[in-house]
């Protein structure tokens, strides 16, 4: 609905355990999240859903799960440790740090991403009249600075006065790269083929927000996929149309509210980079996943810096060329926050009350089926509930609900998104029957328990 905020989505992730403030019981820390019973069921069922579409139904695609720390070499090669940096800018009056980059698109000033410091520092000074402390409300800034956003670590041994630096990955696709040739030595993959993997990534986000949007702390699924330099066009684009489908046939979401966005300042290296965007409550279009043709920079870094070779040798033509990367990124948090905000739907009812109803697709659903006693109170329906609750609980993820009225019960499933409430009652102890309720209907039909299975 086009009147939902950012605020119903946030009020209904904490109030029906989706998704919790991390560390909240002491104040909570800015940028982290923690999923809650039903947010870990739904984020693992949009994964289970990628992995599918992206691995387990493409011949040419393998998996893999890289650790989290690497030698730090790599993210020398990759660029993350001289450019891997955020525009910042202080409060002189409380130290609140602002993004800048952020703060002037906000009033409708866009910074290229190329644009240097001294640059930027210019259309900085030419908009400080209408940029307030977001802390304070004063208008009192440094001058905008890099901020590297690479989270540094510590491993093994600390007592060393020789201790290198370390970080927590500051993007989860390295890991594919590294071990391309590990792929290609230890399985049949020929150019083309594509490795998948969803793994974690860190970020010191100057100023983290718009719930799990721009996070600290973040999951990435990324595909990469490996081709003949200059054959690069038309798998490009089987891609793009590819991973639009996803959003669209398997995780159900409206396409109208999906757009492409071409990026104009390329990074030196890139062919092409597209973005699909989803039209946030309160927020409007913004990124949710980057398509990118890299050609073959990731791997010729990596050669370079590891002194390995990397080449890939075609087994057919013994042709022997660096592959060129055609990359596909999305965030778990923004395409977990796309697909409640677009399955959230509050509803007048016939009789005038209102409904809060999460109309995600079933197999995405936390769960799958409610099952209810009539009365808690009534031994002979609790044992019958019970009885098919477990039978049911054996293919789908099931939920026991008999605290409070039917219409109370129906009300929370509504919530979470659950598809089918089966209600044992007494006419179940007569016939054999349950009540089935369609969550997006509110119909109701009489069925055979072993009917009940979708």
């Amino acid at each position: 609905m086009s009147d939902v905020k950012l605020d119903d989505i946030v009020s209904l992730a904490k109030r029906r355990g989706f998704v919790y403030p991390g560390s909240e019981i002491y104040g909570g820390e800015a940028g982290l999240y923690d999923f809650g019973p039903y947010g870990v069921e739904l984020l693992n069922n949009i994964k289970k859903s990628w992995w599918r579409r992206n691995v387990q139904l493409k011949e040419n695609y393998v998996g893999i799960d890289s650790a989290m720390f690497k030698n730090p070499r790599v993210w020398e090669a990759s660029g993350h440790v001289a450019g891997f940096a955020d525009p910042l800018a202080e409060c002189r009056e409380c130290h609140a740090r602002i993004r800048v980059d952020k703060e002037l698109a906000a009033i409708g000033v866009q910074a290229d991403e190329k644009m240097s410091n001294e640059d930027l520092n210019k259309l900085f000074d030419d908009n400080r009249d209408k940029i307030k402390c977001p802390v304070c409300g004063k208008q009192n800034f440094t001058e905008s600075k890099p901020f590297n956003m690479l989270v540094q670590s510590n491993l093994g041994d600390f007592t060393s006065e020789n201790k290198r630096p370390v970080y927590l990955p500051g993007e989860a696709c390295q890991g594919i790269y590294l071990n391309f040739k590990n792929v290609v030595d230890t399985t049949r993959m020929k150019i083309p083929f594509g490795i998948a993997q969803i793994g974690k990534a860190f970020r010191n986000e100057i100023s983290p927000r718009n719930f799990l949007f721009r996070t600290r702390e973040l999951e990435q699924a990324d595909t990469q996929f490996f081709v003949k330099p200059h054959e690069n066009k038309e798998a490009y684009e089987r891609i793009k149309q590819d991973r639009w489908d996803w959003y669209v046939s398997d995780l159900g979401i409206n396409p109208e509210k999906l757009r492409w966005h071409q990026h104009e300042n390329l990074v030196f290296y890139a062919s092409d980079a597209w973005d699909i965007e989803y039209s946030y409550p309160s927020l409007g279009f913004d990124e949710v996943e980057g398509i990118h043709d890299r050609t073959d920079y990731d791997l010729s870094q990596h050669m370079k810096y590891s002194g390995v070779d990397l080449n890939y040798i075609d087994p057919m033509t013994q042709e022997k060329y660096i592959p060129w990367v055609l990359e596909t990124s999305m965030g778990m948090g923004r395409i977990f926050m796309a697909v409640m905000s677009d399955a959230y739907t509050v509803e007048t009812m016939e009789n005038g009350d209102t409904r809060t109803v999460l109309k995600l697709k079933p197999e995405l659903a936390p769960v799958q089926y409610a099952v209810f006693p009539l009365l808690k109170n009534r031994p002979e329906l609790v044992a019958k509930a019970r009885e098919v609750y477990e039978e049911l609980s054996k293919k789908f993820v099931c939920e026991w609900d008999d605290n409070g009225n039917i219409g109370k019960r129906y009300r929370r499933q509504d919530e979470i998104g659950t598809p089918y409430c089966v209600v044992i009652d007494f006419q179940t102890l007569e016939d054999g029957t349950v009540t089935v309720r369609d969550r997006d209907t509110t119909e109701q039909k009489r069925v055979k328990p072993e009917e009940t299975a979708r």
